[in-house]
């Protein structure tokens, strides 16, 4: 599928769902990472992350643009369009739309291993974990403020 035929999907949608033309452009973002679609405020365009179409089919891409559809039309009639909104909750529960996207398959694999960076205070001995570095000549201890120093750095699986 290409960005016209996603254009005229989006047009069809909007007609069959809510009764009222799509007036502006419905196109793919490969650039998208971890959200199905979004609603571009200012020029009233959507969005939509082609990976949703491919990993999980139409089914979902239709859910999407309906989500995407009730943001589009609720903001041009000047309505709550917001997720916290009344107006949006409503419109969502008549079309059917869902609230979030279904996870990609790829971004449901989690990290098994992180790195810990393990400081030591010189006076008192207190430990501390850390992911990132820090400044051990600007930062001190929190219990006694003496020097810290780092002690050993590794990954925890």
């Amino acid at each position: 599928m290409d960005d016209m035929e996603l254009q005229r999907l989006v047009e069809e949608i909007s007609i069959e769902s809510f009764g009222k033309p799509f007036q502006h452009k419905a196109y793919f973002n490969s650039r998208l990472k971890t959200t199905g679609g979004r609603y571009m405020l200012n020029t009233h365009h959507i969005e939509i992350n082609r990976k949703y179409l491919e990993q999980l089919g139409l089914s979902e891409l239709f859910g999407i643009i309906r989500h995407e559809l009730c943001h589009y039309h609720l903001h041009i009639e000047g309505k709550g369009y917001k997720h916290r909104d009344q107006d949006f909750k409503l419109l969502m529960r008549e079309v059917d739309a869902p609230r979030f996207c279904t996870p990609l398959p790829d971004h449901v694999k989690r990290k098994t291993s992180r790195k810990i960076i393990i400081y030591i205070c010189k006076k008192c001995g207190q430990n501390y974990q850390r992911q990132r570095n820090i400044n051990t000549q600007k930062y001190f201890c929190g219990k006694c403020g003496g020097k810290l120093a780092k002690l050993k750095e590794g990954i925890i699986k």
